[in-house]
């Protein structure tokens, strides 16, 4: 059964890209070669600077390739609590982006986060104090509703591991003091379930928070053992944290009934965490996962405007 309402797409996450440049990355072109020829349709458009930021150029490779953009992905900045004039700065590079190709979602990854992901040092505190706390939820209303009123996108904030929003606790404290009419989720199932949240429960809890959806899965032994040593969680996708459906946790069958309740069109990206990758292992892999989703309702099907006809004169 075909659940019509959800669109699978893939992103960078997926070929190991964490980063706009880094000798350890599959190359961007390849990338898309890649994610076309794995059979999807749809784009999240990774660190901004990976894949050419000229809106027209991007367009076309975009096009050539049969693809269209889901949404732009803002990362690299922290979180919102901080360093807030360069988070919007960073911010809006990336919605006129995501705007000029068509796309309606801005993912707000906040990364790096409270530890080093090599060493695994605590940059900052596990968690906010109430001043912290009421920056985060004031910058995050504030920056949803520059890209909503000036940009014509959408905010959807992604728990993340190692961010001061990654439990269940934190995530619904986080969308009670936030605004929903400018903020929402990008629902990360392998993040929640890294950090043990119910992931259909927070989906059925909150129908109307989810506006977007990176789907993945956490290899429980794993992450019992970055919790049991105190690692960092890329020292845990360095030791395979990560892995591809439908062998580790969240449950995606239990994921795939909560999502098919929503009443909305949303998009659900492939992020299959494999920072650093040897290039030769994400495609099959991609193919494999996107074989998987398909059998369980999720389809990627191809835009209804073709990418050639979206106009770049917002860029």
């Amino acid at each position: 059964m075909e659940i019509r309402h959800l669109q699978l797409g893939s992103c960078p996450d997926s070929w190991g890209v964490w980063f706009a440049d880094d000798p350890r990355q599959t190359p961007w072109d390849r990338f898309l070669d890649e994610l076309a020829g794995a059979g999807y349709s749809w784009l999240e458009l990774g660190p901004y600077g990976y894949l050419p930021t000229d809106p027209a150029r991007l367009g076309d490779e975009i096009a050539k390739r049969g693809l269209s953009v889901a949404g732009g992905t803002v990362a690299g900045v922290g979180g919102p609590h901080k360093d807030f004039d360069a988070v919007v700065a960073e911010t809006r590079k990336v919605a006129s982006l995501t705007a000029a190709l068509g796309a309606e979602n801005v993912v707000f990854v906040p990364v790096p986060g409270y530890r080093d992901d090599v060493t695994g040092a605590y940059r900052e505190a596990a968690s906010l104090d109430d001043e912290a706390w009421r920056a985060l939820t004031r910058n995050s209303n504030t920056l949803g509703k520059i890209l909503l009123e000036e940009y014509g996108v959408h905010m959807r904030f992604h728990p993340h591991a190692d961010y001061q929003v990654e439990t269940q606790e934190q995530v619904e404290r986080f969308l009670a003091d936030t605004d929903p009419d400018y903020v929402s989720l990008c629902l990360d199932t392998g993040h929640l379930a890294y950090r043990r949240a119910d992931v259909p429960g927070l989906i059925r809890k909150y129908p109307s928070r989810v506006g977007y959806v990176h789907i993945k899965q956490m290899d429980p032994v794993i992450a019992q053992r970055a919790a049991d040593e105190d690692l960092a969680f890329g020292q845990a996708v360095a030791m395979g944290a990560s892995i591809e459906p439908p062998a580790g946790e969240p449950k995606i069958p239990s994921v795939m009934e909560a999502l098919s309740e929503l009443d909305a069109d949303i998009f659900v990206v492939v992020e299959q965490d494999m920072y650093p990758v040897d290039f030769d292992l994400p495609l099959p892999i991609a193919t494999r996962t996107r074989t998987y989703l398909n059998s369980v309702g999720l389809h990627s099907r191809p835009a209804a405007v073709p990418s050639e006809e979206i106009s770049d004169e917002r860029s």
